[in-house]
């Protein structure tokens, strides 16, 4: 047994990754196809002109929270997933979601699946606002497989939203001072789930059965862990509408980490977070660790899962009030979770300790 278990060895090596998506630098190419405009390249994703305004268009998965929807047998949320981490990676920019598309792959074209999958997208573009024009579902036995014979699948979502050059969030103007404001999270969210899967079910090499319930759950663990992602759009285009948010970050994979996109477009500066509220799976997966698996140290659980908050905006140290009361408005708590120093480090103050991430 290792002494310490990170997100690489549960399958997912953030160096790798970043190597791999250096080859990416090759999509620039294609921007001078831009029929109407120069692409503008932002901290989190790229928007391109049409006529008078500007479309966000991302694609997003769920990732392996579907083998977890597979071992609950409950496929009625997992939509929500796909199109909350869609929706959310849309109004980073400052964009308007118009309509979510999805790419289903399945063993087999379940007509039950798909009814259920149906009820958490319906609700979620319902919630965001937008429209579902169209989709695909596709039968590749052979490529998808699943834990639960015949019910295998995996998720896409497309998003596509609009933003005029007024409300466009740059994140190039962020100073020393400024405030990160995050919005609590309704739990794992859809990251990190390959870590969080290997140490709490036995399904992976895990602790416990799908339907157990640990010590301080009022619920099986596995419908813990199955909870959707929660879905920002409100909140954030009407805090939007009150006072300038400088910066926006949906903290998803690599969690805390994400901040440095923010740190290339203003220069010089770094963030100090001081306010952490993880729900207690949180603390589950860390304690569970070291009984099947290795330590998770403080640093590694801060570098994958979002620790309580699952978005955050950057604004001027004046507005911290009022935009927090505006996301109280409509239903989201948030607080004061950080700031904008000039140490050109992201920064961590946790259980008493200094962690530097980055």
């Amino acid at each position: 047994m290792p002494e310490e278990f990170t997100y690489a060895e549960a399958g997912v090596d953030r160096e790798v990754r970043t190597k791999s998506k250096a080859a990416l630098l090759a999509l620039k190419e294609t921007y001078k196809l831009s029929k109407y405009g120069e692409v503008v390249q932002l901290p989190y994703g790229n928007i391109f002109p049409v006529g008078d305004r500007y479309l966000d268009f991302v694609i997003e998965g769920i990732g392996t929270k579907v083998l977890l929807a597979q071992l609950a047998d409950k496929y009625d949320t997992i939509g929500i997933d796909g199109v909350a981490m869609a929706v959310n990676d849309v109004i980073r920019s400052g964009a308007t979601p118009l309509a979510v598309v999805d790419n289903i792959h399945a063993q087999v074209s379940n007509p039950y699946l798909i009814k259920e999958w149906m009820k958490g997208i319906v609700k979620a573009v319902t919630e965001a606002g937008c429209l579902v024009p169209g989709g695909e579902i596709g039968d590749v036995a052979d490529v998808i497989k699943g834990i639960a014979a015949g019910k295998g699948f995996d998720m896409i979502f497309a998003c596509i939203g609009e933003v005029f050059e007024k409300d466009i969030v740059f994140g190039n103007n962020i100073k020393p001072g400024d405030l990160v404001i995050g919005l609590k999270s309704s739990g794992i969210h859809s990251n990190g789930i390959s870590l969080a899967r290997k140490v709490l079910f036995k399904e992976w090499g895990g602790k416990y059965d799908p339907h157990d319930i640990p010590d301080g759950f009022s619920r099986e663990i596995v419908y813990e862990v199955l909870e959707p992602t929660r879905i920002y759009v409100k909140p954030i285009l009407n805090a939007a509408k009150e006072v300038e948010i400088k910066g926006a970050v949906h903290i998803t994979g690599d969690a805390y980490l994400k901040f440095d996109r923010l740190m290339k477009f203003s220069k010089g500066i770094g963030f100090e977070f001081n306010n952490f509220k993880p729900q207690p799976i949180f603390e589950l997966i860390q304690k569970t660790a070291p009984e099947v698996r290795g330590v998770i140290k403080d640093e590694e659980m801060l570098k994958t899962f979002n620790m309580g908050w699952g978005f955050a905006v950057v604004v001027n140290e004046t507005d911290g009030e009022s935009v927090t009361e505006s996301f109280q408005k409509t239903g989201v708590n948030a607080e004061r979770i950080g700031k904008v120093t000039d140490s050109r480090k992201i920064i961590a103050l946790y259980k008493g300790k200094k962690i530097e991430l980055s």
